[in-house]
């Protein structure tokens, strides 16, 4: 069997290096592979079945074999390295805006470095590095943010003029160019070889590798993956990888239980030619082309470029019956404006020969990151894929974290930006998938300046109030498909400018975001905040209260009517969730979590509650809208509507009421509004949404109400400096790093998850802390904003970054929240952060390359603000969400 695989191997090699194997038609190929005889019958059992054997699918049997698990099988409908993997355009490229992306694209570049000498496999690794130019200001701006962050995480990188992008690569036109970033650690591989390089190493280490079986469906029995059903049998397993690209879809919903993989093909096209006249050094480097939508390469002395058109090509990918991807249609008329741009930023190719041009499908997600992790579904179900044309640059790193995920339970880095679990079910049709990909391909080059939004698949999910607020004004952003407000455009207010504008810089809804801060904090404001994720938990006997104390840090066993903040831990002690759960009645809770929680939340709660009927969960965020009414007026108002007296005595903080408000009955009203401002949250039965509404919009009339939106709630909450789940908190953020120590009661009379974690951090202390930060020297009008993910820098040194930041109207200064690490500055060892160590330091925040100075406080501002009891402030201390 050995000889065999090294067989194919060398055979798929041959072709892979030799370009006239793209010419062989689809009839010669499938029949010559009919007709070879299957090598070995397939194991009745596994531990881990893999499906896909491109670089996804040989990545994890390497990661997983590296990592001792030994049982598995690696299944390929086709020959290896023979779907998009083949026809990838090998570009290993660090520059990524996610810092999970980028930490997986610098594991992937050292890997494959090394991969030919631990294999032998030719892989052509070259390390030629890679110019990404910039035509405009802006563009420079977004380079030197990811340069920012390159830097910090120890990868070379300069901010670089048109001069010296003409000295690196003399055939570029540079006449347009403002500057460009150089990487010169970035490189390129043949992304066939090193898939088969890891298929090799993995194949050694005992992976058994199938060409030619298709799997059909996956067998689930109680939740959990029982086997893989084959055209050549069924083998019985614990795992299943599904790593089948432009087919992880179809192969998802093909099985007993549907596993949603939110991904659609398109059609990407680039161009290969022949060698130049006096051929392209082979260390040339890499060109990305952003403002021109395109990145060339060299290729065999010639040149290969492609990119992302205005106007993609989605591909139907019914019908899982191609052995292997074949050179789709070429299209010139398509593929013309991409070569107009090539032609202009490489003139001197007027004259060039013309090979081909390729034709070949590319994986694209709703949100242009890819897809890992375990199905909330189905147990042992774990995904790989979608890689929107960045597979070989995430191939090693992403299948080393998936590898770790299934040998220990997690990951070694935080990886929710790429969770599968991020998204609903809702994400899973098809006409939303093929729309919303032919906005995400040119999505690739176009400029993501902050808090941009996606404007296909809208108005998916909405309140009952949506056209309510509409029509008073509401900008939209969406969350989980929800629909959210930003904030209201003032009546007389050039609506179509505010859309427009899209910076780096202050914004214009400045003001506009301004003025309903002010009056949050004056009077009153309503914010609509129905997308919030709401389950309900209840028993016949104590089995709610007993199973939601060992799942959760707080202690639950309040009186009902009571509000508890509380995390949702894992067991090292991380935020898995952050949430606010009332107690409705003596068996019956009531559970607040983030929007974006959802499925997560589910899933993780789910498979950790007793199977016992006496038991239900219940997801009812559809049920409720909920008002969050905040202002020190907000108690007024409420009085007024529901008769009922609202006095602190009778209504004391973190606390929970069922109301009547105007003719409506079954209000849940709760004494908190996730911002530390006085006032109320109203969950409202749906039917009763737009009366509860019109009866708060009018009785406030008196006392100067008006909508606000998310913007305004942001302001308030970071300069109040609570942390949110999603931005801040993470699984691998404990409370003890924090500061909300008083939400977990490590004396609760009971053990729950995560206990043991806090209690080795509460005796040895922390390695990181949430800290807060006021720009000192920074002009709001002049100076490029922070938003999140900017560098911080103490006594000179690299400390950590920012998580979230807002500009306090209060203050009038940037606040910016963020972790501080302490490494020894020898060894580079991480050290015990103490309230000294943060307190004695000289910090700056670098935006884009700048660094502007912060002043570090460990605690809000709460002299500035109306002076509330210590004890009032420390129950407030965390309201958590957006």
């Amino acid at each position: 069997a050995a000889g065999m695989f090294l067989r194919l191997l060398a055979d798929v090699r041959w072709r892979a290096a030799n370009p006239k194997w793209r010419r062989m038609t689809c009839s010669q190929r499938s029949t010559s592979s009919t007709a070879e005889p299957y090598p070995v019958s397939l194991p009745a059992q596994a531990q881990v079945v893999i499906c896909g054997g491109g670089i996804m699918g040989t990545s994890v049997a390497y990661h997983l074999s590296k990592m001792g698990w030994k049982d598995i099988v690696l299944l390929e409908q086709g020959r290896l390295a023979a779907g998009t993997t083949r026809f990838c355009a090998g570009i290993v490229s660090t520059a990524r805006h996610v810092s999970i992306e980028l930490k997986m694209a610098d594991y992937s570049n050292k890997l494959y470095q090394q991969l030919e000498q631990e294999t032998g496999v030719k892989t052509g690794y070259m390390k030629t590095g890679s110019i990404s130019l910039a035509q405009t200001q802006d563009r420079l701006i977004s380079l030197k943010r990811v340069a920012s962050s390159l830097n910090v995480m120890g990868i070379p990188c300069e901010i670089i003029t048109p001069k010296q992008v003409a000295q690196l690569h003399p055939l570029i036109n540079i006449h347009d160019l403002v500057g460009a970033m150089y990487v010169p650690e970035d490189a390129l591989v043949s992304s066939a070889n090193v898939s088969l390089a890891l298929a090799t190493a993995a194949s050694r280490n005992g992976v058994q590798i199938h060409e030619r079986t298709s799997v059909s469906h996956v067998s689930v029995q109680k939740g959990h993956v029982t086997a893989v059903e084959t055209d050549r049998g069924q083998i019985q397993c614990q795992y299943f990888v599904n790593c089948a690209g432009q087919w992880a879809y179809e192969l998802g919903h093909s099985g007993e239980e549907p596993v949603n993989i939110p991904l659609h093909a398109c059609e990407h096209f680039y161009l290969l030619t022949h060698p130049l006249k006096e051929p392209l050094a082979s260390n040339l480097p890499t060109i990305v082309d952003p403002d021109g939508r395109i990145y060339i390469r060299n290729w065999q002395g010639g040149i290969l470029s492609g990119g992302f058109e205005k106007n993609p090509k989605p591909l139907f990918t019914e019908g899982r019956n191609q052995l292997e991807i074949h050179n789709l249609q070429e299209d010139w008329d398509h593929f013309e404006p991409l070569l107009s741009a090539l032609l202009r930023r490489m003139p001197d190719l007027e004259a060039l020969q013309i090979m081909q041009l390729v034709n070949c499908p590319e994986s694209f997600t709703p949100d242009m990151r890819c897809i890992m992790g375990e199905s909330p579904t189905v147990r042992g179900y774990f995904v790989l894929a979608g890689m929107n044309s960045a597979g070989i640059s995430y191939g090693g790193g992403a299948g080393k974290y998936l590898a770790e995920w299934m040998v220990n339970g997690y990951p070694s880095e935080n990886v929710w930006p790429l969770d599968l679990k991020r998204f609903g079910a809702l994400q899973s049709s098809r006409t939303f998938l093929r729309h919303r990909v032919m906005e995400v391909m040119p999505l690739m080059c176009d400029l993501k300046v902050p808090r941009w939004d996606f404007q296909t698949g809208r108005q998916l999910r909405t309140s009952p109030l949506y056209d309510r607020l509409d029509a008073q004004g509401a900008r939209w952003m969406e969350k989980h498909g929800f629909e959210r407000v930003k904030y209201f455009v003032p009546p007389g207010k050039d609506l179509l400018d505010l859309d427009q504008s899209k910076t780096f810089y202050k914004p214009d809804w400045f003001d506009i975001v301004g003025s309903e801060v002010k009056c949050c904090k004056e009077a009153v404001c309503v914010i609509d905040m129905s997308s919030f994720t709401k389950f309900e938990i209840s028993s016949t006997g104590d089995e709610a209260l007993e199973s939601l104390q060992y799942l959760f840090s707080n202690d639950l066993d309040v009186p009902v009517g009571h509000v508890v903040h509380t995390g949702m831990l894992n067991e090292k002690g991380g935020y898995e969730n952050d949430c606010s759960i009332a107690r409705l009645s003596k068996r019956s809770f009531f559970m607040i979590s983030p929007t974006d929680q959802q499925v997560h939340c589910w899933a993780w709660l789910k498979n950790r509650l007793p199977d016992d009927s006496n038991l239900t969960m219940e997801d009812v965020t559809w049920k409720y809208t909920a008002l969050n009414l905040i202002g020190p007026r907000a108690v007024d108002v409420l009085s007024e509507l529901s008769y009922a007296p609202i006095t602190p005595e009778h209504f004391p903080s973190l606390f929970c009421k069922e109301m009547s408000v105007g003719y409506a009955n079954g209000i849940r009203v709760m004494s908190i509004t996730h911002t530390g401002e006085p006032g109320f949250m109203l969950y409202i039965p749906i039917e009763y949404a737009l009366h509860v509404y019109n009866e708060v919009m009018n009785m406030g009339q008196k006392y100067g109400i008006r909508n606000a939106g998310y913007y305004a709630l942001r302001s308030l909450r970071i300069e109040k400096f609570f942390a949110f789940w999603g931005q801040d908190l993470d699984a691998f953020t404990t409370p003890m790093e924090c500061g909300r120590e008083f939400q977990v009661k490590l004396e609760k009379g009971m053990q729950f998850v995560g206990q043991e974690a806090l209690l080795e951090q509460k005796q040895n202390g922390v390695y990181k802390r949430f800290t807060m930060f006021i720009l000192e020297d920074h002009d709001t009008d002049m100076d490029l904003w922070p938003w999140w993910g900017e560098p911080i820098f103490r006594n000179g040194r690299y400390v950590g970054k920012t998580t979230s930041s807002a500009y306090s109207y209060t203050l009038e200064r940037h606040v910016c929240l963020g972790f501080v690490q302490h490494f020894d500055e020898k060894t580079g060892e991480e050290l015990v952060v103490t309230t000294d160590f943060i307190n004695q330091g000289e910090y700056e925040i670098d935006i884009a390359g700048q660094r502007f100075q912060a002043k570090a406080k460990l605690y809000p501002f709460s002299s500035l603000f109306t002076h509330r009891r210590r004890k009032d402030e420390e129950e407030l201390s965390g309201y958590q969400r957006e």
